[in-house]
């Protein structure tokens, strides 16, 4: 199954559940046949729950982390992130443009830009490189307002309340 028009979608928010709404979206799709390619930057380390669930879903879902292990400093990104995610923007245009897709998800990519690792500009490129019949979804938290204005929807996970801030660690199957 293909695609008549592809859109571009933006989860964003100080919440949690953007990356969980993009594979949703996943699991939809390959539950009909359709190719989807999730790129996720700045999340080195794993595997985590979703990387062994693409397993079983091959070959509609395939996820290519990159990035290193552990947090990326806001403040003081290290030039490997910098590198790391500018390598991870040129496979997200080769999986976007390359003919192979249905849905491409860039996981956590308004974060890389909201970090300094890559420019607005690239990816409002990049999201302009968007062939027609293909569906776009960027997620992460402090989407650029150029992203969001170039976006044709927009979700915004609004933190409620949170069992984080009881100290509840992220866990295995849930968050990770």
């Amino acid at each position: 199954m293909k695609l008549e028009h592809g859109y571009i979608q933006v989860y964003t928010g100080n919440c949690k559940g953007k990356t969980t709404a993009a594979l949703g979206l996943a699991l939809r799709a390959a539950g009909r046949e359709m190719m989807v390619c999730m790129v996720q930057f700045m999340k080195g380390g794993g595997p985590y729950g979703e990387h062994l669930a693409a397993e079983r879903l091959a070959p509609y879902l395939t996820i290519i982390q990159t990035g290193r292990e552990g947090w990326v400093d806001k403040d003081n990104p290290h030039p490997e992130d910098v590198r790391l995610a500018r390598e991870a923007l040129v496979t997200a245009k080769e999986a976007l443009t390359g003919g192979r897709y249905d849905i491409v998800i860039l996981d956590e990519i308004n974060g890389a830009v909201s970090f300094g690792l890559i420019g607005v500009d690239d990816v409002l490129e990049l999201m302009r490189s968007k062939p027609a019949h293909v569906e776009l979804v960027l997620t992460g938290r402090n989407a650029d307002e150029k992203i969001i204005e170039a976006a044709d929807l927009v979700t915004e996970m609004r933190e409620i309340k949170h069992y984080y801030k009881a100290g509840v660690p992220a866990r295995i199957g849930i968050e990770k």
